[in-house]
């Protein structure tokens, strides 16, 4: 169980850098390369900020709820610049994975060492 956990949040890895690029296709989409940076500088910020493990301005709420947003807006964004199997496909893939990190053996695994864990 302890490779799938990984296998997990490494696919929970991939899905962010997913988003970053979704955002970057709509960001393209809508105004060129310039903005399509600019959405990939954007999604990483509001995921170090907001969503990330150790995220400065995270919590109980704002965490998933930022996750909710990036992942949607990502999925919107692929939607809206023609790329609506993309679009399907992210949202699932988004929502699949993230539900399998919220297992209780994936998520011991990236359990803070000041954390108590329930066994």
């Amino acid at each position: 169980m302890l490779a799938a956990g990984w296998v997990v949040l490494a696919a929970v890895f991939v899905d962010e850098l997913l988003a970053a690029a979704a955002a970057a296709v709509w960001g393209h989409w809508a105004g060129g390369a310039m903005l399509a940076t600019a959405m990939v500088v954007l999604v990483i910020a509001v995921w170090w900020s907001f969503a990330s493990p150790k995220a400065p301005l995270g919590g109980p709420v704002v965490r998933p709820v930022t996750k909710v947003l990036v992942f949607g807006l990502a999925s919107v964004g692929l939607w809206v610049a023609d790329h609506q199997g993309w679009a399907v496909g992210l949202a699932a893939f988004s929502v699949v994975v993230n539900a399998l990190a919220q297992l209780p053996a994936v998520r011991a695994l990236t359990a803070d060492e000041t954390t108590p864990t329930a066994h």
